[in-house]
């Protein structure tokens, strides 16, 4: 079948396209593709998501429409069913799969258009409150942490934005790790979180508050999380050994997707501890910048910080705390860097403790919502020099 490539700036042309894929009356989405010209891919597929991701090496996964189907029903069964409201860019899978959830459903999604701020999501949000058959029709979105931060900041002083977190049956939570105090702060201000776990390569989000979604199987091989089920993508555009390499099987025939994260299973709850691959030696010790980073979020004022490496003389490497200046001007900076490196020390080693904080009027980010870790580490190793 045809891949036509869709640049996924207007979420209502993914919509359409969408639609079309998942019901087989049109060509597979190409989302973030170089090349326009139409291409061929294998009968099935729905959408091809390429993305750099935060790291800056690209891929292009392959779904399939069983796959995105499976892991929008798999949600409905866990959380319910309802309208959602698209919060998210539609060229990535976490954005993507609120449309296939739509589509599923048979219900229009809501979608916030433009710049995300708080006022036009407390906006959306409200719009959707409506009832059918005399009961309330249950809402759902999904976001990213620092989306959910800003949203709760304003929260504070905006009885509308306050209004419009309170407003959904859940909020789906994911992209990156969502630090226990945002997590916190969040359900105090009557936000009904639902922190999930997932990739493009998982259809999104599979694993929802540590539990996998029905149909989903994990398990840890080497300290590393592996994933099967049916949201499993059919691999990497062109890319054979890649795909061979990311999705081996067992000898029984089951498919795996080896997701880079070190985690444990514990009752049958996921703990995720970062990527294998984000790991310093510094002083001859290995040390998981992803766990540095857990810990630094939960110092207050430093719930959005970014935690990358950089060249050491003394230790060969180093890690540096990046966070935007407005959120750590409460205090100092010297106080700041002083609560985060005990707060390391006590809980990793005072060998894994940060070497510095390095403050930016604004932490970059990829359209998804993430931070760009790539860009962040180019920064403060420029910054040095």
């Amino acid at each position: 079948m045809k891949l036509e490539a869709v640049s996924g700036e207007d979420p209502r042309e993914v919509l359409r396209g969408l639609r079309a894929a998942i019901h087989g009356t049109g060509p597979a989405l190409g989302l973030g593709m170089v090349e326009s010209a139409p291409r061929v891919v294998d009968a099935g597929t729905a959408v091809v998501v390429t993305t750099s991701g935060s790291t800056g090496v690209p891929k292009s996964v392959v779904l399939s429409r069983s796959a995105l189907t499976a892991g929008a029903m798999a949600t409905a069964a866990r959380i319910g069913e309802g309208a959602w409201l698209l919060a998210l860019p539609a060229s990535y899978v976490a954005g993507l799969q609120v449309l296939v959830r739509a589509i599923v459903s048979g219900r229009e999604p809501a979608v916030l258009s433009g710049a995300f701020t708080p006022q036009a999501f407390a906006a959306a949000s409200l719009m959707m409150l409506s009832t059918e058959h005399g009961e309330r029709v249950a809402s759902y979105t999904s976001l990213v942490p620092a989306q959910l931060t800003k949203l709760l900041d304003a929260a504070e002083h905006d009885g509308a934005v306050a209004a419009a977190l309170r407003s959904f049956e859940a909020i789906l939570v994911g992209g990156q790790a969502l630090p226990p105090a945002t997590l916190e702060r969040a359900q105090t201000a009557g936000a009904r979180i639902v922190r999930t776990y997932g990739s493009t390569e998982t259809s999104g989000g599979c694993v929802y508050d540590g539990v996998p979604l029905d149909g989903v199987r994990l398990r840890i091989v080497e300290g590393e999380v592996q994933v099967t089920g049916p949201i499993l993508a059919d691999g990497y555009l062109d890319e054979p050994e890649r795909t061979a390499a990311a999705f081996p099987r067992d000898s029984d025939g089951t498919r795996w997707y080896r997701t880079g994260d070190a985690g444990l299973l514990a009752g049958g709850v996921l703990r995720v501890r970062g990527r294998l691959d984000n790991v310093i030696v510094s002083g001859g010790i290995n040390v998981s910048l992803d766990r540095v980073e857990q810990i630094v979020r939960d110092v207050p004022g430093l719930a959005g910080a970014v935690v990358v490496a950089v060249p050491d003389e003394r230790w060969g490497e180093a890690s540096v705390i990046v966070a935007a200046r407005g959120e750590a001007l409460r205090r100092s900076e010297a106080d700041r860097l002083d609560a985060a490196r005990d707060a390391v020390a006590a809980a990793i080693g005072p060998h894994a403790r940060p070497s510095q904080l390095v403050l930016v009027d604004e932490l970059a980010t990829l359209t998804s919502g993430k931070p760009d870790r790539e860009a962040i580490r180019r920064a403060v190793r420029d910054l040095a020099h």
